[in-house]
């Protein structure tokens, strides 16, 4: 009697990022991303207002702190300090958000990672639509601020999504590696948070670069989310940009520290199912 054997072996996928998953599975990914934006302000007494009332809060403190107290100045006399400090929060909240929340995407999901087949980087990936979601509502009052401010934009305004896209690239990047490794120490979750609190103060959110002494621009310039910053705030206000050469290294970081996490994730992933 013959008997016929089969061998089945794992699809192929980019060793850089699996794009051909990603769309293939582009239901499941919409479908935990809805979830996600659903489940974040569920029994909250203010709802989806607190997507305002925190860069307006936080954009109040700064003004205060370092518009006020410290006198900083923003680099352009007609940029008022509060839509300043909006402007850099904007863009620094879509890369702690994503970085949190794709640090904790497989954890917080346990029952799918390890009873359910799917290519695990749609988790991390999902946490970007509610983000970019906030995002988006963000820019409908950083219009209202600059009409009151009678700010307007020019046709740097194109470069607005490029240091959006470079912050998101590096924050999934990061978040990649994060979430991998806390599957396996727990400590992570824990660690990551505390790490962005730091990092804000370290970074010209609340400040702009050309305020520091000289010697420590060179430093913080060293940061790869300043150059993104920097970008963004020239395409939206028009405060100038302190060095071109800190854009350019944010964006070989971004791309760079995408495609490392993304390699890094890959490789951990036959083992999520085992530790989580």
């Amino acid at each position: 009697m013959s008997t016929e054997e089969r061998i089945i072996r794992p699809r192929r996928r980019n060793p850089a990022f699996p794009l051909g998953d990603v769309l293939e599975y582009r239901d499941l990914l919409g479908i935990l991303a809805l979830r996600d934006v659903k489940l974040r302000y569920r029994q909250t007494a203010v709802g989806v207002a607190w997507v305002v009332i925190q860069p307006l809060l936080g954009a109040g403190i700064f003004t205060f702190v370092f518009g006020g107290v410290a006198n900083l100045s923003t680099g352009d006399d007609n940029v008022p300090y509060f839509l300043f400090s909006f402007v850099g929060l904007m863009l620094w909240n879509v890369f702690g958000q994503i970085l949190q929340k794709s640090t904790e995407s497989l954890v917080g999901n346990q029952a799918l990672v390890s009873k359910i087949f799917f290519p695990r980087i749609i988790l991390p990936l999902s946490t970007v639509y509610g983000v970019l979601l906030d995002f988006a509502v963000s820019v409908v009052l950083l219009a209202v601020l600059m009409a009151v401010s009678h700010v307007a934009p020019g046709i740097a305004l194109l470069a607005a999504p490029v240091a959006l896209l470079l912050v998101v690239l590096s924050a999934l990047g990061v978040g990649l590696i994060m979430a991998a490794l806390n599957v396996s120490y727990r400590d992570v979750r824990y660690v990551v948070p505390v790490a962005i609190q730091f990092l804000l103060w370290m970074t010209p959110v609340a400040y702009g670069i050309g305020s520091l002494p000289e010697a420590a621009q060179a430093w913080v310039a060293v940061n790869p989310l300043v150059g993104a910053l920097e970008l963004f705030r020239w395409a939206v206000i028009g405060t100038p940009v302190t060095s071109w050469l800190a854009v350019a290294w944010t964006a070989v970081f971004a791309v760079t520290m995408f495609l490392v996490g993304s390699v890094y994730f890959q490789r951990a992933e036959r083992r999520f199912a085992d530790v989580i």
